[in-house]
């Protein structure tokens, strides 16, 4: 004990300076230890309140997070302390750590209060892997809200001069320690440092986090950050990059998996054209309770309508879609708040490209926006499209507010296509439809919305309401083309996501808050998830009754309206797909429309699930046992890979 207290008072001692500006910083000299062990404790107490204050929205909730024994506030705040010492030492300066680590600390709490407001998620690691991408829609962001830009911009460089200041100043005027108080506080510090570091893995239970009340909710990142607090909570998803391999999986678990013995290549028509078109927020607004819009928006998608997308995301994170519906797989076996695009796509994974491909097709990218955005340039060259055309190599097109209209990249689809002879597959990512929804973007909107709703709110829809009838006379435009064609010509549509519509969507009573659930009951599920889906033919039409799917069995309808047979995409994925046709991170439903709420937590799950799981898992991160088997397209093409 005694030994303690030596270590606690060499590293509460502090170092000589000279004051100025008449502030006596050497008071530290006669201040008792208890009050500069206290003192030390405020700061850091001061800190992990006012992280959580901001990223909560609340000091009442920030507050109940200190006084409830069973949540992590007071581990939050012993490792602020013992970062504070470290930092204290490598600098020499008395209490220089907070002045570092403060503003480190604040800044992301602030993003994540607005990356909630805007997209419900709090703000985790990987998003800082497409920070360009925020940078390159600010001109949007500031157009909608300019003088809350200009209060932001004015903010910033106040608060990095203040911040250039207190540097300088705590530099100079903050006492000085001893080479011995540096060492003690290092010897004390840094190994309860590292021993923390060590058990914050949540792959592995660890009694001692267990005690501290940190608790890995991975599952559920909402009641992971309330838990947790912002500061542990990310650092808990720092990790989520590393995907573990499912318990099970080995050779013979994939080689179990039955195949039906299916031909590869088509079967009785020939090799239709295909073009899907992921379209830009694409939703049905005439959804809204409490308003009406004339004359329908959405004629022809209403007509032509095959089902509905149950979209995994809300407002945003397009490439989670995107993703399932190019490969087939599901983000639902993923860590939360993974961007595969970002994150796990590094080498050549099979997709509905390297499908076409081995087919004899053009396997062709179409997307009006830079080529680094989502990282598509790389991603798509991983899933073996033949080439990627983005605003770089793409002519010029029309534009619509500042985004290239449907009708422009529309009649560049069309253009493409006639020049081309042999069979084709795009799939093309539209833009018009991208967010904000700022009023007056277009000179004339045509589609009159009445209902009860603030000005604004009526503003915003009726230039979502806009884009969407614009949408839709553009795929009309398309099958309007494609019924001149004598080659079979495939058209599907489908919206990604429901579109940030912020208070439009409480002010007409579609939902509480200004984004959609996570979780809940089918039905609300439902309402706050769906989006169009159009399969369509020039030969035969319109596909009906495909009911409501995860975007991962897209390319299961693709390739069956298509004829076409597969190992996997119309014999495995076709299996699951008639058990369940929905399967999500937090709920998987069956044909009967049952639902198998947090499936993904139980023990055991549906043995065609696992399979599911296992192959994905070997396909993306595993041996690829798999491959010749479910895959053959794509061995072929990137044999040795």
């Amino acid at each position: 004990m005694a030994s303690f207290e030596s270590a606690v008072r060499a590293i509460t001692v502090s170092g000589a300076s000279t004051p100025r500006f008449g502030f006596h910083w050497q008071a530290g000299k006669a201040l008792p230890l208890a009050g500069r062990l206290v003192l030390s404790l405020l700061l850091s107490v001061a800190l992990v309140f006012a992280i959580e204050w901001i990223a909560r929205d609340s000091a009442t909730q920030a507050g109940l997070f200190f006084l409830d024994p069973l949540r992590p506030g007071w581990t939050t705040v012993g490792v602020f302390f013992l970062v504070f010492l470290t930092l204290d030492a490598v600098f020499s300066r008395e209490n220089y750590g907070v002045i570092l680590i403060a503003p480190l600390a604040l800044l992301p709490a602030l993003v994540s209060r607005q990356k909630q407001i805007f997209l419900s998620d709090p703000l985790y690691p990987t998003d800082f892997l497409f920070g360009r991408q925020i940078m390159e829609l600010m001109p949007v962001l500031v157009k909608d809200r300019p003088w809350t830009a200009v209060g932001i911009l004015v903010g910033a460089i106040a608060a990095l001069a203040a911040l250039a200041w207190l540097v300088r100043f705590a530099w100079r005027r903050f006492p000085v320690l001893t080479r011995k108080q540096r060492l003690t506080r290092l010897v004390v510090a840094l190994p309860l440092l590292a021993s923390f570091y060590h058990i914050m893995d949540y792959n592995t239970f660890s009694w001692v986090r267990d005690r501290l009340q940190v608790i890995p909710m991975m599952w559920d990142q909402t009641e992971n950050y309330r838990h947790n607090g912002f500061i542990m909570a990310f650092a808990l998803n720092l990790p989520m990059a590393n995907v573990t391999a499912p318990g099970g999986y080995m050779s013979e678990a994939i080689d179990k998996i039955p195949t039906k013995p299916l031909p590869a290549g088509t079967s009785h028509r020939g090799k239709p054209d295909v073009i899907v078109l992921m379209s830009e927020s694409l939703w049905d607004p005439t959804r809204l309770p409490q308003v009406t819009l004339t004359p329908d928006p959405m004629p022809t998608i209403r007509e032509m309508q095959s089902g509905n997308v149950f979209s995994p995301e809300f407002g945003g994170m397009t490439a989670n879609v995107e993703f399932e519906a190019l490969t087939g797989f599901s983000n639902a076996f993923l860590p939360y708040g993974s961007i595969p695009y970002q994150q796990y796509i590094r080498n050549p994974i099979p997709s509905l490209a390297t499908f076409f491909r081995g087919e004899g097709y053009v396997s062709r990218a179409v997307h009006p926006f830079q080529k680094w955005f989502w990282n598509r340039s790389a991603v798509y060259k991983a899933f073996g499209f033949d080439d990627f055309r983005s605003e770089e190599n793409l002519p010029a097109m029309q534009k619509r507010g500042i985004f290239t209209s449907d009708e422009g990249l529309t009649k560049e689809i069309i253009r493409q296509a006639d020049q081309l002879r042999d069979p084709f597959f795009f799939f093309t990512v539209t833009l018009q439809g991208h967010g904000p929804y700022e009023a007056n973007r277009y000179a004339k909107n045509t589609i009159k919305v009445e209902g009860n709703l603030p000005e604004v709110d009526r503003k915003v829809l009726a230039t979502y309401a806009q884009g969407v009838k614009e949408a839709d006379d553009s795929l009309k435009m398309l099958m309007d083309w494609a019924k001149e064609r004598d080659r079979e010509t495939i058209i599907v549509l489908f919206g990604d996501h429901l579109p940030p519509l912020n208070t439009v969507y409480p002010n007409t009573g579609f939902m509480k808050g200004l984004t959609a659930s996570r979780k809940g009951p089918l039905d609300q599920m439902k309402v706050q998830h769906e989006t169009p889906l159009v399969v369509w033919s020039n030969k035969t039409g319109p596909v009906k009754d495909i009911g409501t799917i995860s975007p991962a069995f897209l390319s299961y309808q693709i390739l069956k309206q298509g004829g076409f047979e597969h190992p996997y995409y119309t014999g495995f994925l076709g299996n699951i797909f008639d058990r369940y046709p929905i399967i999500d991170r937090y709920m998987l439903v069956d044909k009967a429309g049952k639902d198998m709420a947090s499936w993904a937590r139980q023990k055991t799950i549906p043995p065609l699930v696992r399979d599911y799981r296992f192959l994905q898992h070997d396909m993306m991160f595993g041996k690829r046992f798999g491959m010749e088997r479910f895959f053959p397209t794509h061995a072929s093409l990137y044999e040795g890979a």
